[in-house]
């Protein structure tokens, strides 16, 4: 008897990473292996030293093959064993563990956009849909595109496994949203890589596109963002430690240091208009959706809770943002405890 493993991998394509997956049968009971691939093919290496190495660090089930087939989140390694330079959450990986006891959580919201031919999906051929307004959160055929594959990604999500917290219509026609958290900064990068993989996957048997693009259509409409909510175990517990957090991620060069990896085109969503703030500019506000940081008007009520960075693109790496959160805000936290 045996099954199917589906690998899963990051590649090397700049400035937006792709995913790419092939499938590897085991034999009942085999634990999936670290395994290879033509890293020439996918932006990793060169032809004629041309062999990556797939290392599995995450796996669930399958929701599209089922039985006992699986999804297998993998690293991309050189073949002497380091990390290949395209491998973000080798980075990650030291930091999340250095700042464990702070008990950092993290919950993203993975904005999308579907695409049917060379426009977003309820849009009319040659012209524009109605502005935005009504779509967000909307229910009826006249501002809602799409619903039966959020529908059916939400269900692979849940049968997976992943920690999938909510699914919402966003601003635009064919544009949408999935939570995922909260998660320990590692847990919730995986688990959004394998949900995105797990939505395209999805979107590809109804013949329609999905895009990360922040800016998938210029003019008056929204963006697509991957708003990051942040919290340690102190800013659960009181509202300075929130404070804090947000001082922290305005110091020096911070800001800059973060938004230029907070995902290829942040300028073009990040101008100021569209429910965010000016790119080159740091803010941070109760209940302020035009701010880069927003405390929830519940946690300034209850002194206690989290805080919403809200500048990282849709197509923002997870390891990326993770990692600079963590390290920034907890360093920052860190600090304080010992004054």
């Amino acid at each position: 008897m045996s099954y199917r493993a589906e690998y899963l991998w990051i590649d090397g394509t700049v400035p937006t990473a792709r995913l790419r997956s092939k499938t590897k049968i085991l034999e009942q009971g085999a634990v999936p292996p670290v395994w290879g691939f033509d890293g020439s093919s996918t932006n990793q290496a060169q032809g004629h030293a041309s062999d990556r190495v797939l290392k599995p660090v995450f796996s669930c089930p399958d929701p599209i093959r089922g039985g006992q087939n699986v999804l297998v989140l993998c690293e991309v390694l050189n073949t002497d064993g380091t990390p290949h330079e395209s491998n973000t959450r080798a980075l990650l990986a030291p930091v999340a563990d250095r700042f464990a006891g702070q008990e950092p959580l993290f919950g993203i919201e993975q904005e999308y956009t579907f695409f049917q031919g060379d426009r977003p999906l309820g849009f009319p051929e040659g012209g524009f849909p109605a502005p935005q307004g009504g779509y967000y959160c909307g229910v009826g055929a006249e501002e809602i595109f799409g619903r039966e594959i959020v529908e059916k990604h939400l269900d692979h999500c849940l049968t997976a496994g992943l920690g999938i917290s909510g699914i919402n219509a966003e601003v635009m026609p064919g544009q949408w949203e999935f939570q995922v958290g909260p998660l320990s900064p590692v847990q919730v990068a995986d688990q959004l890589w394998v949900a995105r993989w797990l939505l395209h996957r999805t979107a590809e048997d109804f013949g329609v596109r999905v895009t990360l693009d922040p800016k998938p259509v210029k003019g008056d409409w929204n963006g697509a963002g991957a708003h990051t909510n942040f919290s340690t175990r102190a800013m659960r517990e009181g509202y300075d430690a929130i404070i804090t957090a947000c001082e922290s991620l305005g110091e020096g060069t911070k800001p800059l240091d973060h938004v230029y990896r907070y995902g290829d085109g942040v300028d073009a969503r990040l101008t100021g208009l569209h429910e965010t703030a000016p790119w080159d500019e740091y803010s941070y506000g109760v209940s302020d959706r035009g701010a880069s940081v927003r405390i929830p008007w519940q946690v300034e009520v209850d002194k206690k809770g989290y805080i919403e960075d809200r500048r990282p693109n849709a197509n923002v790496d997870p390891y990326q943002v993770t990692r600079l959160i963590v390290d920034t805000c907890c360093t920052a936290l860190e600090r304080a405890e010992q004054v």
